[in-house]
């Protein structure tokens, strides 16, 4: 069986059975692994599971498993998987008809999500900024439509640029920057974008991980003429239902539905 596992500093109880169990244990890096495996005394072979050797080491992995060993995935910092290459071992472990589950631990992502404070009922993970301006914008610009929080990882050196940019595409919505999340130093700031970036354009950059949450875009209130409202209704009541005419005329308008209620009774006590 084949089990991704957090390697973080609040391991729950049920990976280190895993761990206690594994037969293998596959890991970014084998000397930070070394440090986990110490600590709770675990002792166990490991090799080393990356993007520059994956194509080498997933036959060998699954050889393991077809022998009916126990293989866990450890992640250096993080949830496996998430922002990580893991993803292809996961679908050649499936795609060979092997048993594989996760070990739910410490996710920088849902902790960030679940402290900002913003709309979680939606969201969006977009993984990693670019690091080159343009192309983060590019990508800020495709975001910018969609009805949803947005997650990004995002490095400390490019926050405070990251947030203009953001700002620029984005307009000034709120958000929070999650760092070190999960962590000993865990801190959350929570504002508008115009101050998150005025902030740390002007301070040292932080250390640690960072993660951004964006609020979902913010509803623009329209500003319509009763004219144009009467007139709009005018001509939804020549076919259709006083209820129908109404929610058209207020979904085509934007004013509230209140509002064009009041003025289509108007209209009708005229008539």
């Amino acid at each position: 069986m084949a089990t991704p596992i957090g390697n973080a500093r609040d391991i729950t109880l049920r990976a280190l059975d895993v761990l206690q169990a594994a037969d293998l244990i596959a890991c970014e890096d084998t000397r930070v692994t070394a440090k986990l495996l110490a600590i709770y005394g675990i002792r166990a072979t490991t090799l080393a599971y990356h993007d520059h050797n994956g194509e080498k080491m997933r036959p060998q992995i699954l050889q393991a498993l077809r022998e009916d060993k126990i293989v866990a995935l450890v992640s250096d910092a993080g949830t496996p998987l998430i922002a990580d290459p893991g993803y292809r071992l996961v679908r050649e472990v499936a795609e060979a008809g092997l048993p594989v589950t996760a070990l739910p631990g410490a996710s920088a992502l849902l902790a960030g999500l679940s402290l900002s404070g913003l709309p979680t009922d939606r969201f969006l993970f977009a993984g990693f900024l670019p690091e080159r301006g343009g192309e983060r914008r590019r990508m800020l610009g495709e975001l910018a439509a969609v009805q949803a929080s947005l997650v990004l990882f995002e490095s400390p050196r490019r926050i405070g640029e990251a947030l203009a940019d953001a700002l620029q595409m984005l307009g000034d919505r709120p958000a929070a920057i999650g760092r070190e999340l999960t962590k000993k130093f865990e801190e959350v700031r929570r504002d508008t974008l115009a101050a998150l970036a005025q902030h740390y354009q002007k301070v040292e950059p932080p250390k640690g991980e960072i993660v951004l949450v964006i609020g979902p875009p913010l509803e623009e209130t329209k500003i319509v003429d009763e004219t144009d409202i009467d007139r709009a209704l005018g001509a939804a009541l020549q076919t259709s239902s006083f209820k129908q005419a109404v929610a058209d005329v207020a979904a085509a308008t934007g004013a509230s539905r209140k509002l064009v209620y009041a003025r289509a009774l108007r209209l009708k006590d005229a008539g």
